[in-house]
């Protein structure tokens, strides 16, 4: 049986649902009418690399055993689907086009699986001790998520590293680090069955023979997406510098002392909430693949294009190391550079 997906954000949401495409599911990509007519034309083209191989295999959706579709926001029909993909950054839900839909998705009481950064509010509530109604300052509109129930909402760390080439078409996609999607399991149980089926159809796919990177796990700990915290706090937010930005390899490898440090204390905020330390990716990984991200992350080069919002785990992990008693400079001084490069962004737009 072939699962019906819809997927909020044809950017990075595009790799997700390619591999729900090659396993056989159909997809609906929610993106601006432009690239809808865009995609219905063309189909979307995800560009890989396999193990073992030099050049990267382009991925078209018209090959594929699934169907690809996509709309504008306001054509989504919220009750046609099985399982909803949040793929977009956390901003772009406080925007009025998305907000109706949203609401019809959380009154259908429809799975949703965030590949956010930014985990929905509701995945906060899942968590036990956490007091939510403190952390509404870290989201652009805490709102959004109050209909939604945590018993069908999850998240999936994106781990993978993908961008959309700048001379390309918006249909393009590459991925540059092929690690896998991580999901926590769902409370609903038959929204687990649906979840784990997708993670076994996806892990049967091969390519001319050979097996196809970006897989979906499940886990059953709830905090194993929040490992993402770690490399986010060292490496993505730390790219923001007061008046330019650079690399994710520099960012964490300038001071690789420091780099760990930040790292093992975001773990520790994480392990306070319940987390295992098995959940964490160590250090030594991630400073390994730190590596090869001569790129600055996406928030990075959102606040260097003047962005006035962004999504902001950095806030999100400050909050919630005070509310546990703990507190690091280091990521003091991120929160007060994002916020201050934020506020010059916000003046110069007003």
């Amino acid at each position: 049986m072939a699962y019906r997906i819809l997927i909020l954000g044809a950017s990075y949401g595009s790799l997700l649902g390619t591999k729900l495409l090659m396993a056989g599911h159909d997809v609906t990509l929610v993106c601006r009418q432009q690239t809808a007519d865009l995609i219905n034309t063309e189909g979307t083209e995800v560009r890989i690399t396999l193990k073992g191989e030099d050049a990267h295999r382009a991925i078209r959706s018209g090959d594929l055993p699934g169907r690809l579709s996509a709309c504008a926001p306001y054509d989504i029909v919220a009750g046609d689907y099985d399982l909803v993909g949040l793929a977009m950054q956390e901003p772009q839900y406080a925007h009025h086009s998305i907000l109706t839909p949203l609401v019809r998705i959380a009154e259908e009481r429809i799975p949703c699986l965030s590949i956010m950064n930014m985990p929905p509010l509701t995945f906060l509530k899942r968590i036990p001790g956490l007091d939510t109604d403190t952390l509404g300052g870290g989201y652009t509109n805490p709102t959004v998520w109050d209909r939604f129930d945590p018993a069908v909402m999850t998240l999936c760390s994106p781990d993978p590293q993908a961008f959309r080439p700048p001379d390309e078409k918006a249909n393009v996609l590459h991925v540059g680090l092929p690690t896998n999607f991580k999901a926590a399991r769902f409370e609903d149980e038959r929204a687990n069955e649906m979840l784990r089926r997708l993670e076994a159809d996806i892990a049967a796919v091969r390519l001319d023979g050979h097996d196809v990177p970006v897989k979906l796990r499940v886990y059953d700990s709830l905090f194993v997406p929040l490992a993402k915290w770690s490399m986010l706090l060292t490496g993505n937010y730390r790219c923001i510098m007061r008046d330019s930005v650079r690399p994710i390899r520099d960012a964490v490898h300038d001071d690789l002392e420091r780099s760990e440090s930040i790292y093992a204390f975001v773990d520790s905020v994480a392990q306070r909430l319940g987390a295992d330390p098995a959940d964490a990716v160590p250090f030594e990984k991630y400073a390994r693949a730190a590596e090869s991200l001569l790129k600055p992350s996406s928030v990075a080069r959102a606040v260097a294009a003047g962005a006035p919002f962004i999504e902001r785990v950095d806030i999100l992990v400050h909050e919630i190391a005070r509310e546990l008693g703990m507190a690091n400079p280091d990521v003091d001084e991120t929160v007060d550079i994002v916020d201050s490069r934020l506020d010059a962004n916000g003046i110069l737009l007003g």
